[in-house]
């Protein structure tokens, strides 16, 4: 399995978050793990600017050669930006997760909830293989 960025926070969703430190804009992807475990990434539906979500809402979808998956948001708060680049280029989450494979921007209101660290998530993922 890829490496696991240790200044990120993760999901059981294997979602990842950036920025939760700051308290204010954070943002989301899916990890390597899920990006394996789906294949090849085909199709990725974002959600729209200016909506609001609650944490765990799926806001929207990952579909691969083998099977579709919903994105849920880990936190609440309005999505400010999503990354067109990996609409146009799908594969983006399968060659770059923590990177330019990025999926959203929330301005987050309230704390975060049950999000794991680094550890916690290999933990997780060694488990799941």
């Amino acid at each position: 399995m890829s490496n696991i960025p240790d200044d990120l926070s993760y999901t059981k969703e294997h979602e990842w978050v950036s920025g939760v430190e700051d308290g204010l804009t954070v943002t989301v992807g899916i990890t390597a793990y899920a990006a394996d475990a789906l294949g090849d990434v085909v199709f990725v539906q974002l959600p729209e600017v200016g909506s609001i979500a609650e944490p765990g809402d799926s806001v929207g979808e990952v579909e691969s050669t083998k099977s579709v998956s919903e994105i849920y948001t880990p936190v609440g708060g309005e999505i400010v930006e999503v990354n067109q680049a990996i609409v146009d280029d799908p594969s983006l989450a399968n060659s770059d997760p923590y990177g330019e494979g990025w999926m959203f921007r929330v301005r987050m209101e309230g704390d975060p909830e049950d999000l794991l660290s680094a550890e916690e998530y290999a933990a997780l993922t060694s488990g799941e293989s």
